[in-house]
């Protein structure tokens, strides 16, 4: 991990649960998220802020003024 990545991390680092394996596993990790709507949207940005390495959002709607209220990724 990079200094500025223990910085960003440190606070998950912290944790026994997590510690530094945990959150280089994490930043080598790949999540799929299947809808970017009212859950998806928020899903992708925590897994974002927790550090996942790669994220891929599918969703086949179509960005509309009826839907914007739930697209915040």
């Amino acid at each position: 991990m990079t200094d500025e990545q223990l910085l960003r991390y440190s606070r998950h680092i912290l944790l026994d649960e997590l510690g530094v394996e945990g959150q280089q596993r994490l930043l080598a990790s790949h999540a799929l998220v299947i809808g970017a709507g009212g859950l998806g949207s928020p899903v992708a940005l925590y897994l974002g802020t927790a550090g996942v390495g790669t994220i891929t959002l599918v969703d086949h709607d179509t960005v509309d003024l009826t839907n914007l209220q739930r697209q915040i990724a």
